[in-house]
């Protein structure tokens, strides 16, 4: 399955999540081994949420600021 994900560099690096999945997030000193952490964190959240049984519903909305 194919989950979005959002990268920002830094000068320590680059952090990334997913919005998708709640509380998903990871870094990596390169945008390569940040993009492998995620792939993991990603795996690793889905397999929670198996364990757990439970299903998460998230929605993603725009505000004004």
């Amino acid at each position: 399955m194919d989950y979005r994900i959002v990268i920002i560099e830094s000068e320590e690096g680059f952090a990334v999540s997913c919005p998708a999945l709640r509380g998903c997030h990871s870094q990596g000193a390169t945008r390569e081994e940040a993009i492998e952490n995620i792939q993991i964190a990603i795996r690793e959240w889905l397999e929670a949420e198996k364990t757990e049984a439970q299903t998460f519903t998230v929605t993603e909305e725009t505000v004004r600021v």
